[in-house]
């Protein structure tokens, strides 16, 4: 199958951008450098393609109900136009996806990962009950990421809506450029920014404004490699490489999403076993000592006997040291603990420290 391009991809090689297949797009990894790019967005702002990201809507009677049923956050403490971060897990408490789900007026919208559109939307149709329409809107949706410090000096001059009562993790629709857009104060980078939903037919109507503003601030298109280790100083789960179907939310330290006096949903019964049993491995954050810098899949020992795994890792343009997450057991997933991890045949010491790796304005 054949990868497919977003509404933006002719605008991509106009930048001279370094095009790759990823969740089955076309997509810019990078256009001038990952090292630029991510320190842009740090200090200034940029702009993100992410329209291979997944939009279902669910509307009907049911609605709420069936999402609170569907994932491990509690959907009724939402508000209207709030914003929720949550998992999707199996009945063996594997997780199926991370995702967002935002509370709107007339329905309720799921956004999922890029790589997991298909997958995920079978998941969900498999428990929908009777009284709840869902339609995947993924392909008649194009979503730009504005992130940074500026991010707002940006979107404000695109629209009169008053950005600054405008909360983190909430959303409303607002004219944006001459058209009625929903919009949320969200984002994968760490920084102030704004997630722009957008008719694919209306896309570069859109983005040719944001550019424009963007470039006059000292910003830029920003590619998935700038994302990708944006959202790793955080210490962001990326599915996939962090979290997948064989790993519980309680283990990757997404227990804060997971409310288990809710009531039931799928996978309730598998996490609570797990939180009783206690956990024999978790997900951690690790600094790497030299220039060095780990990538998935490399060994972490201790005295020369493995105790876990590299799941990311990259080095680090604002800290300009080498950061990586991985599963270890549970004995040594304390800030402070040391291991071993090998890298190009050496072992290399590394130190588990609390996350986010970067934070804003130190």
């Amino acid at each position: 199958m054949s990868e497919k391009k977003t509404p933006f991809y002719d605008i991509h090689r106009q930048l001279n951008a370094k095009i790759v297949p990823f969740a089955g797009y076309l997509m810019p990894v990078m256009y001038d450098s990952i090292n630029a790019e991510h320190l842009r967005v740090r200090s200034k702002v940029g702009m993100f393609d992410i329209s291979h990201m997944g939009e279902f809507t669910v509307t009907g009677n049911g609605a709420k109900d069936f999402v609170q049923h569907l994932v491990t956050n509690d959907v009724f403490k939402l508000a209207e136009n709030q914003v929720l971060y949550t998992c999707m897990c199996y009945e063996n408490g594997g997780i199926v996806d991370d995702l967002l789900v935002y509370n709107l007026k007339d329905h309720i919208l799921l956004v999922v990962n890029g790589a997991n559109i298909d997958k995920d939307f079978a998941h969900i149709q498999k428990y929908a009950p009777n009284n709840v329409q869902l339609v995947n809107r993924s392909d008649e949706t194009a979503l730009i990421a504005v992130q940074g410090p500026l991010s707002q000096d940006v979107l404000g001059r695109l629209t009169d809506y008053p950005l600054g009562n405008l909360k983190y993790y909430n959303a409303d629709c607002a004219d944006i450029a001459g058209e009625k857009l929903l919009f949320s104060r969200t984002g994968y980078t760490g920084e102030d920014g704004f997630e722009i939903y957008i008719p694919s037919a209306k896309a570069v109507k859109i983005w040719e404004p944001l550019y424009q503003i963007i470039n006059e601030l000292g910003g830029s298109p920003i590619g998935l490699g700038a994302r990708d280790s944006l959202r790793l100083e955080m210490k962001f789960a990326l599915y996939g490489n962090d979290i997948s179907a064989q790993t519980n939310p309680l283990e990757a330290g997404l227990g804060w999403v997971v409310k288990l006096d809710k009531g039931d949903f799928i996978g309730r019964g598998a996490i609570a076993r797990v939180k009783d049993q206690g956990l024999t491995r978790k997900l951690v954050g690790f600094e790497v000592e030299g220039k060095v810098f780990p990538r998935q899949h490399y060994v972490i020992s201790r005295n020369n006997q493995q105790i876990g795994e590299v799941t990311s890792g990259v080095f680090s343009p604002s800290l300009q040291k080498g950061i990586g997450m991985g599963y270890v057991e549970t004995d040594y997933s304390k800030p402070g603990s040391t291991f071993d991890i090998e890298i190009r045949g050496k072992k290399q010491l590394a130190t588990v420290v609390k996350p986010p790796f970067y934070k804003r304005n130190n």
